[in-house]
């Protein structure tokens, strides 16, 4: 848990991680759900806005609730939340479709929990387009690819848009945010996607000479809810 938490906050502390959350709350009403809520940071700035989180790690949601006192939250399947329908003003999934079993019901559930006109936001990386500068390419796409692949839906967020249109969404709208590193601070994201050893060391010695390059497009698609017939 304390390895997955320091890894959200690599992403979560860059200044581009924090503007694109900010983005992510326009127009969400004062009554938003956040699903997936990781270590609680978003229902933290949130939280004077009525926010509920869910997760379906209990670990997590305790940490969570531990870090931001004044969230709240609790633990439901993603598509089965714990909430009536149209209940809440907006919705809000981050880095959390790539891992779920069909991420297609979380989206339906988010329009049953969302009135007509009610706002959903869907954003996270898809994992196969992290950019990582090295001396070994073949190496660094294969690292790349192999994390990717290992994952339920690891291009999860190149179909957001179709997600938000199949289940009853429109004026939906696609934003690509990329996050850039060129310092140490990257280097537990890098050692978890899987590099070790030779690799490892070369992006280590590059963040000492000041030489890192990490970059993670961001996908934020949003919708509205359009009304009609489920």
């Amino acid at each position: 848990m304390s390895t997955l938490l320091t890894l959200l906050d690599a992403l979560d502390d860059r200044p581009q991680a924090v503007a694109l959350r900010e983005l992510s709350y326009r127009n969400l009403g004062d009554t938003v759900v956040d699903v997936g809520c990781g270590g609680g940071r978003a229902v933290g700035e949130l939280a004077a806005r009525g926010v509920r989180a869910i997760d379906a790690d209990p670990a997590m949601v305790s940490a969570a609730a531990a870090r931001w006192p004044d969230g709240e939250f609790h633990v439901a399947d993603a598509a089965a939340l714990p909430l009536p329908d149209g209940s809440v003003t907006g919705y809000r999934a981050d880095k959390v479709l790539h891992v779920l079993p069909d991420p297609a019901l979380a989206v339906a559930e988010a329009r049953r929990v969302l009135p007509p006109g009610g706002r959903a936001v869907l954003t996270g990386q898809d994992w196969d387009t992290i950019v990582i500068d090295s001396d070994d390419p073949v190496r660094t796409r294969r690292i790349v690819h192999t994390r990717a692949d290992g994952m339920p839906h690891p291009r999860i967020a190149r179909w957001y848009r179709n997600l938000l249109l199949d289940n009853g969404f429109t004026d939906v709208t696609v934003e690509v945010h990329t996050l850039v590193w060129t310092d140490a601070a990257v280097l537990p994201v890098l050692a978890d996607l899987g590099g070790d050893g030779a690799w490892l060391a070369e992006q280590t010695a590059r963040a000492a000479a000041d030489r890192l390059f990490v970059a993670v497009p961001i996908f934020l698609a949003a919708g509205t809810n359009s009304g009609g017939s489920r």
